[in-house]
């Protein structure tokens, strides 16, 4: 049961939010300006969030599994963000059950951070990168896109005071068969 639930959570709050680690490669002059933009961006990931507006069920979910001060942490993190939208595309009765299982939902939201602060044009460079809850997410870069998993990042280097936000069209979920 908890597995059918996962999937079907996972697909919900796996949009929630997702990190990527930094590359070896990320030169000085990236990490110079991710400080700079830090010392300039006083929101942290949660607030920037509530702020956008359009990620109130990430918000929702994240409060739900008890990861608002996760997020409001020191970092860095990643987060691949769902919109609103994207949560509206999984099946009616997804979100609301998920919100009810926080062991789910926090599988489905640790799916989608990895530590460390990774922009765009470093992110382009990864093919995969491992995310909290131990899984890898599939990074693919093609005609000027990006995708993490099947979601598609459509808007990028949303900077917060901890980290970075990326803006994906759909909810992605773990490998069920790894979740126990």
């Amino acid at each position: 049961m908890l597995r059918k639930c996962m999937t079907t959570a996972a697909a919900l709050v796996l949009t929630l939010g997702f990190t990527v680690s930094a590359s070896a490669d990320c030169g000085a002059d990236h990490k110079a300006k991710a400080s700079q933009a830090k010392a300039e961006t006083k929101s942290t990931i949660v607030e920037t969030a509530v702020a956008a507006g359009n990620f109130t069920t990430l918000v929702a979910a994240v409060k739900a599994a008890g990861l608002v001060d996760a997020l409001n942490g020191e970092g860095p993190l990643t987060v691949f963000a769902p919109t609103d939208e994207a949560f509206a595309k999984l099946p009616e009765g997804t979100v609301e059950g998920l919100l009810k299982d926080k062991e789910a939902l926090t599988a489905i939201l640790t799916y989608h951070v990895v530590s460390g602060s990774v922009m765009a044009a470093d992110v382009v460079k990864l093919d995969k990168a491992q995310t909290l809850n131990g899984q890898n997410i599939t990074i693919t870069s093609k005609d000027g896109s990006v995708m993490i998993d099947n979601a598609k990042v459509i808007k990028a280097d949303i900077q917060a005071s901890n980290g970075v936000i990326h803006v994906i069209d759909e909810v992605i979920l773990p490998d069920a068969d790894t979740e126990e």
